[in-house]
């Protein structure tokens, strides 16, 4: 067993009977083949609980500053997290990310880029939408459904996976915002049909 699995196996058991699960739609999650998981971002727990409700291993984007706590440093790596610096284009992470889509992997992020304050979906950011458009990843939309509090049920919806082969064909025109923009009305479609 690697040490992916094995943390994952103990996020589950561990937060699985505070937070009560309830998890929707993981027969969307693709089985092979590179995914872009994209969810919004309501608390500092969503990371493991997005990735340990998935069939397979997620590569997270986790900001830059997690990489210096000496911890967290050494862990990291070993959970499939990879750096990324706010508030610039971090060009290592988008080669990062998408040679992880390119050879079939599930690379996992979070559009807003830092978490909600209100709960409420915030604006996304042009990345999800460069790599929707660059690579032939499945773009997964995820809905977490809170809040977090003890012994509430807390709920995971996966999506079926948005089409944006008709976005790459040749003739159409289409910026990573307006990409990422179709991405949050999915996640956002996942919340209200699902509150």
């Amino acid at each position: 067993m690697t040490f992916y699995n094995f943390a994952k196996n103990v996020v589950y058991a561990v937060l699985k009977p505070i937070y009560r699960f309830e998890v929707i739609g993981r027969e969307n999650f693709p089985k092979e083949g590179g995914v872009l998981l994209c969810s919004n971002h309501i608390d500092n727990l969503d990371p493991p609980v997005v990735g340990a409700n998935v069939p397979r291993p997620v590569h997270f984007m986790a900001k830059e500053e997690l990489f210096s706590v000496p911890v967290l440093k050494k862990l990291m790596p070993h959970i499939n997290a990879f750096p990324v610096k706010r508030g610039m284009s971090d060009r290592e992470a988008l080669r990062t990310a998408l040679k992880l889509l390119k050879d079939g992997k599930v690379v996992g992020l979070f559009p807003e880029g830092t978490r909600s304050k209100t709960g409420e979906l915030g604006k996304g950011l042009a990345g999800a939408g460069f790599f929707a458009l660059r690579t032939d990843a499945a773009v997964v939309p995820c809905a977490v459904i809170g809040p977090y509090k003890a012994f509430r049920r807390l709920k995971i919806v996966y999506g079926e996976p948005i089409d944006f082969s008709k976005y790459k064909e040749e003739g159409v025109k289409m910026h990573a915002e307006q990409a990422t923009e179709i991405i949050m009305e999915h996640i956002a479609t996942l919340i209200r049909e699902n509150k």
